[in-house]
């Protein structure tokens, strides 16, 4: 059996399993959803589901985020651990997907 073979089939009995999974952390789209997941390194899923509301209130697309300063990020998510480096990297991905996507979260890999 090839490797991609073996691959579509684990897939396959996981969809059938887990038709729609339970995602643990709150987000209202993609873009909440990717930082959301970018916050969670190295954090809880719980405490990172206490700050985004707070960020989210303030910038929940790549443009209104992109507006914040990376001071104001860490501010926010400074009960966060690696915050610092977090706000640092939720920026600099705000600006890819500004400058290379138009704001839109891709579906591939393209």
């Amino acid at each position: 059996m090839k490797l991609s073979d073996k691959v579509e089939f684990i897939t396959s009995v996981l969809d059938e399993l887990y038709p729609e999974p339970e995602i643990p952390l709150e987000h209202e789209n993609n873009f909440t959803f990717l930082i959301a997941v970018m916050l969670s390194a190295q954090s809880t899923d719980k405490k990172v589901n206490q700050i985004t509301p707070r960020l989210f209130a303030r910038a929940n697309t790549p443009e209104k985020m992109d507006k914040l300063s990376e001071r104001e990020i860490r501010t926010i998510i400074r009960e966060i651990g690696l915050a610092p480096t977090k706000s640092k990297n939720i920026k600099k991905t705000c600006k890819l997907l500004l400058v290379k996507h138009n704001g839109v979260i891709p579906d591939n890999f393209k």
